[in-house]
């Protein structure tokens, strides 16, 4: 275990959990998880096991049968209808006193999970028929882009730089993490990096003589990115700090926590809404805000949507736009100003 790299332990916890939750389902689920381990990531499939053992805990009570014991031929005598059902019944829902909402996204899904499994099953005849694909997605509607304005990502560097606005408590934690957390905000902000990408970084993955560093995409690809001088500067004082702290000589880790360990998801998450609630208080800023603002910014500067889509890491460009919507605003804005009216101006 201690041989494995950052990717290479979350993928089998991954599959640990996916093979916890196959062993509460249906024994046909076990072949249709096999089947699809090949083309798909252990997240995607770990995505899939959760939405499946919601929809079996809701057939096991309209079926009044355990979901465990639920078969081929119940699911043969499913009707759209009960599918559209349970979608609606994901709007609102008790799971141990907890309550459990789904807005069109949630729903769509777990939609795409059952029709995936439906497809599987229908496509080895081990059913007559695919109703799952005969349920129409829910329409999604765009969100409004949120993101950071040049004076809010001045004001976001400044929380991180001073510690006046915490408790004494956080202070003491602030003094031992602030080159670490300026580090962290500065990359998501000059480069667009996702979470997880950050959090798997080790210092061996970057090249100064460069100013380029090698991250792990999602689907387990690599590729190379570059950043700025602001963003190598910000990264050298943090390695600085880093080399003080008498880590394991096998912590390979760039980014560690206190605990002087690898940085978790969690922690990563709640230091960037720490500092975003002082500089943007009105806005629910994520690390995935940050990547939405670096995106923005790239594309304001170099007006192309594909250098934007490649920076990102977006297999296609359509999911570029789709995210950064603001750029047809920018647009917008640009042309407003070349149709003259007057021709004698």
């Amino acid at each position: 275990m201690n041989n494995l790299n950052y990717y290479e332990k979350r993928d089998l916890d991954n599959q640990k959990k996916i093979r916890k939750i196959i062993a509460t389902l249906p024994d046909f689920c076990y072949d249709y998880f096999i089947g699809i381990e090949n083309n798909s990531s252990s997240l995607t499939r770990l995505n899939y096991a959760m939405d499946l053992n919601i929809f079996f805990d809701y057939l096991s009570v309209i079926l009044n049968k355990e979901k465990q014991f639920i078969n081929l031929d119940d699911l043969n005598n499913i009707k759209p209808n009960q599918i559209e059902q349970f979608l609606s019944h994901l709007s609102y829902y008790d799971i141990d006193g907890k309550i459990i909402k789904n807005g069109e996204k949630g729903k769509a899904r777990k939609l795409a999970s059952i029709r995936s499994l439906f497809k599987y099953l229908f496509n080895h005849d081990l059913i007559s028929s695919n109703v799952a694909s005969k349920v129409q997605t829910p329409k999604l509607h765009n969100k409004e882009i949120i993101r950071l304005e040049s004076d809010e990502v001045s004001r976001l560097f400044d929380a991180v730089a001073s510690n006046n606005t915490f408790s004494n408590r956080q202070k003491a934690y602030d003094l031992n993490t602030k080159d670490r957390d300026n580090a962290i905000v500065t990359l998501f902000l000059g480069t667009g990096i996702r979470i997880s990408e950050c959090v798997g970084l080790n210092i061996e993955d970057f090249d100064f003589s460069q100013n380029a560093f090698k991250v792990t995409r999602k689907g387990g690809n690599q590729t190379v990115l570059y950043f700025s001088e602001e963003v190598a500067q910000a990264l050298k004082t943090w390695i600085k700090k880093r080399s003080t702290l008498n880590l394991d000589e096998n912590e390979h880790a760039m980014f560690v926590s206190l605990q002087k360990k690898r940085i978790s998801v969690r922690a990563v998450e709640n230091l960037v809404k720490k500092f975003a609630k002082e500089a943007a208080p009105l806005k629910k800023i994520s690390p995935h805000k940050l990547r939405s603002t670096f995106g923005t910014n790239l594309y304001r500067e170099t007006k192309d949507i594909y250098i934007v889509a490649d920076v990102l890491g977006h297999k296609d460009v359509n999911t570029t736009k789709k995210h950064y919507a603001a750029i047809s605003e920018d647009m917008r804005k640009q042309v407003a100003n070349k149709i003259k009216l007057n021709c004698n101006d």
